[in-house]
């Protein structure tokens, strides 16, 4: 028996307008997606319990069966464990965006966010523009003198680290959450505040001269002038998946949250070769890797950021397309080689949250997920959607949900 796992991140939204009142989800020309549905099992699940901030980080750790009211410590020691970084005792780690701010504004604080990625900034840039930071004696000095350490990533998305200190009574804000709004009342506060808001303003004055910046401007793109810390978080460790199930298994993902969550679960994570987490990824190599993966281990997981990024981006059209790309480059391919291979096999498919086109940010709502089971032939007989959904069972925990797919 195998088990495949398809995630689109941050599918689901509310009904829109501009669609005539459907979904993204349901105007997305989904044809695979609605005939397995159609034959399988439909309803909506819980995936961010109630009280806790919605976000990937709660909605994957209950993907994979482990209810974030117990094992959610923050979200950015599960992405440093993507990048190989685990936390021990005592340490604490933040999430670090190279973000695209406003420059007209004198005051640092009256500056807005314009992107949370600095315009999806490619991996090398990023990280050509955090080595030039840490190349100026005078920012260098400052981390280290606070006992920072920064940990590059080939993405947006940095790590930072720091031996000892607290993270009691800190609080952050995500930058996608602010975009376009004036950063004072957003900044990081409470203790240990003062030094990471020294880095950021360092940051900003430092990218601003930045040849990188410079060549992205003459381009036409944002420039990635700022650094943001949020998510922080302390060790965390989980439960080995293997020895919860009885599965062996591997995710394909191009994003250090879902890779870390795999990594510590004891799951394989492998970095696919072009695998961006944007709508340009390398839908083709996730598919062959999976491919290969369904020939030696029990459970398969594919995840697509892509739908998450472009709904914080603003672009509905981009949310469609990464819909119909998760469709039709990532679940046909999977769902016909399965069928060759003669096994029975299950397959899950499910956003791990809401993202809203309204807010550009999440929503905590149940969401829509179908289970499709090779050897059934009486199903839901409905199309996948957040209304076809909503008439079929409520997963409530979310961290059921694994448990239920496995049977």
């Amino acid at each position: 028996m195998k088990y495949l796992l398809v995630i689109g991140d941050g599918m689901a939204e509310n009904p829109l307008v501009e669609l005539g009142g459907k979904t993204p989800l349901e105007a997305a020309r989904t044809p695979c997606m609605d005939g397995l549905c159609a034959k399988g099992e439909q309803g909506t699940v819980r995936t961010i319990p109630e009280g806790v901030a919605p976000g990937s980080d709660p909605g994957i750790l209950s993907i994979f069966s482990y209810d974030p009211r117990t094992y959610f410590h923050g979200r950015s020691p599960l992405e440093a464990a993507g990048c190989g970084i685990f936390l021990k005792e005592g340490e604490v780690s933040f999430r670090c965006n190279m973000i695209a701010l406003s420059e007209e504004e004198a005051d640092f604080g009256r500056r807005c966010i314009l992107s949370h990625s600095a315009g999806s900034i490619d991996g090398e840039t990023s990280m050509a523009l955090l080595r030039y930071l840490l190349a100026d004696p005078v920012f260098s000095q400052a981390a280290a003198r606070h006992g920072f350490t920064f940990h590059p990533t080939p993405s947006f998305r940095h790590i930072l680290t720091r031996v000892g200190g607290g993270i009691e009574g800190f609080r952050a804000t995500p930058p996608h959450d602010i975009l376009s709004r004036p950063i004072a009342a957003s900044l990081p506060a409470g203790p240990g505040s003062e030094t990471l808001l020294e880095l950021m303003e360092l940051s900003a004055d430092i990218l601003a001269h930045a040849p990188q910046n410079a060549a992205r401007k003459a381009k036409g793109l944002l420039p990635g002038n700022c650094l943001w810390p949020w998510a922080e978080g302390t060790a965390t460790l989980l439960p080995s998946f293997t020895k919860k199930f009885g599965k062996s298994g591997l995710v394909v993902s191009a994003v250090p949250l879902v890779q870390g969550i795999a990594r510590l679960a004891g799951l394989i994570a492998p970095d696919i070769p072009g695998a961006t987490g944007e709508l340009d990824t390398n839908y083709a190599g996730k598919a062959d890797a999976a491919k290969a993966a369904l020939s030696s281990y029990d459970f398969v997981c594919v995840h697509i950021e892509a739908p998450d990024e472009c709904t914080h981006c603003g672009d509905l059209e981009g949310k469609i397309q990464a819909i119909e790309n998760v469709d039709g480059l990532i679940l046909k391919p999977l769902a016909e080689f399965l069928a060759q291979r003669g096994e029975d096999y299950r397959i899950l498919v499910m956003p791990d949250h809401q993202t809203l086109m309204g807010t550009r940010t999440h929503g905590a709502q149940p969401i829509p997920y179908f289970i499709f089971d090779s050897r059934q032939n009486a199903g839901c007989g409905r199309p996948y959607g957040e209304s076809f959904a909503a008439g079929g069972p409520l997963i409530d925990p979310g961290s059921a949900l694994m448990g239920r797919f496995f049977g």
